[in-house]
């Protein structure tokens, strides 16, 4: 059996909420399984026993415009306890009988939910308060309750804010407890879980590791594996676990772009072909890659330029390997969420690599995606529990086309060598003042403008380096890190004084949106 398939797990049936991702994940953060599949995907079929109970997410949905929501009634009837959360918490009511309505006063933000009965799903949730601060979201309300439900918490504007059948084990919440607003939030996600579902935890990185070394042993057999290997944090985790699991039948080919961070590629190769011993084919492009680029400044000819010609050299190196079956990916479950089923065949065709741009299908491989059930910092712990060092999977993430899309306009070696420059000092100034891990990206880049500065008695006429530093969960959204002034007079003087081309520091402060957290 499968990862997915093996362990019992909450079921989460998503409705279009931009929190269901977040539902996911403080399940798991709970140390219980979860799966997200889309209401219009889910069909009776796929109610099996592994399922221990179902959460109804919220959503952009409403219950009295039937046609625009597709969910068959009859998964309530399989004796599994259910949550509903603010839509769903409307749907799980309208099916059974209740009815949902348009609010006088729409809720969203901060409110405050009363106490009225005690409850399983509410068990030390008020602790010794009459009252808990919740995240409201909502334009409709459940305006009359189904037989044989009773109301748990009230607020101002929602009679029905927490309300429950406990006969047949439905639970519904008008508010988002997923969300860090919510005062208390987890504990009624954990209630639900253990004291209703009774479901035992079964989700660790340990668990995870055993159990996805297992999966991809039965799916490649003795048959040989590609893995494109770029440094980063996920295709890491993927070359690391595959090593574990099958050995020298993984063959990694890490081509070198000429566009990597400094000293990246002696990282890489010091990594994992001498300290983790894994079968590593280096390829030095540089030459190749810059050729290409030459007198190229439209970002997007940049990005198919560096993509295309990824793929050409991987596919030279990869035919060289003789019978190889399969190609590994780190897709992650956010990238499989956003694609077109969420349950993907592991024996789908090659598609589009999202690290460079797509791998050609006329290679004709079958993809191994050991990560496709995990989100990123599920990954980060899954890579401590193989051994990879915190520096590698605790980096920030590092864009596809590498150096190329953070040096605007024309690209050149002299660029190049003043941006690693500049990167660098940046980077482990971070590091050095224990800020690296507070920020979820930063960087350096050089802009395509130069502007006149004094150094000594000299006139100097130098490009100007831009600093970015930005914090977010996902990266969806994104907010600029507001350093002290202390810290950036001194990154400042530092990249200035050290860096011949550089006269001028300046640091971005445009939040995403609605800038994007790259340049191009």
């Amino acid at each position: 059996m499968s990862l997915e398939q093996n362990l019992n797990k909450i079921l989460i049936i998503d409705f279009g909420s931009q929190f269901t991702q977040l539902i996911a994940r403080r399940v798991r953060e709970l140390g219980v399984f979860s799966e997200i599949v889309s209401h219009k995907k889910i069909k009776l079929k796929d109610i099996n026993s592994s399922i221990k109970g179902v959460i109804l997410s919220g959503g952009p949905l409403n219950v009295y415009q039937i046609n625009k929501y597709s969910f068959d009634k009859k998964i309530l009837q399989f004796d599994l306890p259910v949550l509903g959360i603010c839509f769903g918490h409307q749907i799980l009511s309208k099916l059974n009988g209740g009815r949902v309505k348009q609010s006088k006063h729409r809720e969203f933000g901060l409110a405050n939910v009363f106490k009225k009965n005690n409850s399983l799903l509410t068990s030390n949730f008020f602790g010794n308060k009459k009252s808990k601060q919740v995240w409201m979201s909502h334009a409709d309300q459940v305006s009359k309750l189904p037989k044989n439900f009773k109301v748990i918490a009230s607020s101002t504007n929602s009679k029905f804010a927490i309300v429950e059948n406990k006969i047949k084990k439905y639970y519904g919440v008008q508010f988002h407890p997923e969300v860090t607003h919510t005062e208390n939030g987890k504990k009624l996600i954990s209630n639900f879980i253990f004291l209703i579902c009774k479901i035992k935890k079964n989700w660790s990185s340990k668990d995870q590791k055993n159990q996805l070394i297992k999966d991809v042993r039965k799916q490649v057999g003795n048959n040989k594996v590609i893995c494109a290997l770029s440094g980063g944090v996920d295709s890491s985790v993927v070359a690391q676990l595959l090593n574990k699991a099958i050995g020298k039948k993984l063959y990694c080919i890490f081509v070198n772009t000429g566009l990597l961070r400094k000293n990246e590629e002696v990282q890489v190769v010091q990594t994992f072909k001498k300290r983790l011993k894994i079968n590593l084919i280096y390829v030095n492009a540089e030459k190749e890659f810059l050729k290409k680029l030459k007198n190229v400044s439209d970002p997007e000819k940049k990005r198919k330029i560096i993509g295309n010609l990824f793929i050409k050299i991987f596919e030279r190196y990869a035919k060289k390997i003789k019978n190889v079956k399969f190609l590994a990916q780190g897709t992650l479950y956010p990238d499989l969420i956003e694609s077109k089923s969420v349950t993907g065949s592991q024996t789908s065709k090659i598609k589009s690599h999202h690290n460079v741009g797509g791998l050609p299908k006329k290679m004709n491989l079958k993809l191994v995606e050991p990560l496709k059930f995990l989100f990123k910092d599920e990954v980060r712990k899954l890579g401590i529990e193989l051994n990879l060092s915190k520096e590698i999977v605790s980096r920030h993430p590092f864009p596809g086309p590498g150096l190329a899309i953070r040096i605007p306009g024309i690209i050149t070696n002299e660029k190049i060598k003043i941006l690693k420059e500049a990167d660098y000092y940046f980077i482990q100034t971070l590091k050095n003042n224990g800020l690296y891990h507070k920020i979820w990206q930063a960087y350096a880049a050089l802009l395509p403008v130069k502007t006149v500065g004094v150094m000594g008695d000299n006139r100097t006429y130098e490009y100007l380096c831009l600093l970015r530093a930005i914090t977010s969960e996902d990266g969806m959204t994104a907010d600029y890190y507001e350093f002290k002034k202390s810290f950036m007079q001194s990154i400042s003087n530092k990249i200035v004084n050290s860096i011949r081309g550089i006269n001028r520091v300046v640091y971005d402060v445009t939040s995403k949106p609605p800038s994007t957290i790259e340049l191009e």
